[in-house]
């Protein structure tokens, strides 16, 4: 999926619509369904990417996917469409929900771990993501067995890396520097 500046300026002007007609909520949703489905079917993805299928024939596979969108979230597509930018699909789903999450106080923490985090363990991942921002963390947790243990936490622009392999790669450096043991 490619975030772009022109995916970002949809999304921003995706939510004013929703917002004029009180629907941001619904359309959230259904961007979340899109990304989910899109980051799920490589399918999916290359068929909004491929610029030989005619705009309208993805317009007609995304509302089949989603027959329940809101009108808004047709629009989006129409509008997509109209402009043949309809590559732009998956970046827009993203851009639409950080926007939409950042405005009801919200941010994504994205945590990387070796194995998928126990339910103890998230709450313990969402203390530490509330002292590094003041607002609300929706956790999102990815797994990388290559960390080895420990975790990689990032939320917007900040990352704290509590991993195994960083620390590794710290003592790795440390004995090429000194070039002793």
């Amino acid at each position: 999926m490619k975030v772009t500046r022109a995916s970002l300026r949809y999304a921003k002007a995706t939510l004013a619509f929703a917002e004029e007609a009180n629907s941001s909520q619904q359309v959230s949703d259904d961007m979340q369904i899109l990304s989910s489905l899109m980051k799920e079917n490589e399918e999916l993805s290359s068929v909004m990417e491929n610029p030989m299928l005619a705009a309208e024939k993805k317009k007609v596979i995304l509302n089949e996917l989603l027959p329940d969108a809101s009108v808004q979230t047709q629009e989006l597509f129409s509008l997509l469409a109209n402009n043949n930018r309809m590559e732009l699909l998956g970046g827009t789903c993203e851009q639409y929900i950080e926007l939409f999450a950042a405005q009801k106080g919200e941010v994504k923490a994205i945590v990387t771990t070796a194995i998928a985090l126990t339910p103890e363990l998230k709450q313990q991942v969402l203390i530490e993501a509330k002292k590094l921002s003041d607002k609300k963390a929706i956790l999102e947790n990815k797994i990388d067995p290559s960390i080895i243990g420990g975790y990689i936490l990032k939320i917007g622009d900040m990352q704290y890396d509590a991993s195994v392999s960083n620390q590794l790669n710290a003592i790795k450096t440390t004995l090429t520097k000194t070039n002793s043991i």
